[in-house]
């Protein structure tokens, strides 16, 4: 198994490339002189950060209030060049009640028993399929962990405009809303 260790690493932060509609989502974390960026789809950024500020909201404490990241926000934009070592198909975040610390894991395939309820098929090729697993593995303090929330938080910003009557994302030439009955918004 490769895994990228960061205990704890200089930069981690939620960001997004390209334009609203086709944005890529990334989690980046790194230190000694080297970045480990992953790719992530929106809604696992979304969780990422709802999870972690309701994480800290219970065990956090006083460094881990929701203002305690304010002197930890980082803003400056995703490090370049920006290639996913891997996609995630699996997140986990966990407290570590010795350290006062917060764990975030990522993994590149979805655990063992979830694999064993797919449908066999001779033909399904996974996208790991003759690579060793990958990890990522970042240990945050409270503060920078509530930091890194609001980070995810806000690269979540920026997307396309909802539809008024449905609630769907409007793409620039419009969409075929439900709501109204099948046509063109």
């Amino acid at each position: 198994m490769v895994q990228h260790v960061f205990d704890p690493p200089e930069r981690c932060v939620a960001g997004s490339v390209g334009p609203p509609g086709q944005r890529t989502f990334f989690l980046q974390a790194g230190g000694g002189g080297r970045v480990v960026s992953v790719s992530l789809e929106k809604e696992q950024v979304r969780l990422l950060g709802e999870s972690l500020a309701e994480l800290l909201d219970e065990v956090g404490g006083e460094e881990g209030s929701s203002g305690s990241g304010e002197r930890y926000a980082d803003t400056a934009p995703l490090d370049t060049p920006i290639e996913d070592d891997f996609r995630v198909q699996r997140l986990s975040v966990a407290w570590e009640g010795e350290r006062r610390r917060v764990v975030i894991e990522a993994f590149d395939r979805p655990e063992a028993s979830d694999l064993l309820e797919l449908e066999p098929d001779d033909d399904a090729e996974f996208p790991w399929s003759g690579m060793p697993p990958q990890s990522l593995r970042v240990v945050l303090a409270p503060g920078p962990a509530r930091a890194f929330a609001s980070r995810c938080a806000s690269s979540l910003e920026g997307g396309r405009p909802s539809c008024p009557f449905c609630g769907q994302p409007l793409d620039p030439s419009g969409h075929i809303c439900p709501r109204a009955n099948g046509y063109r918004r």
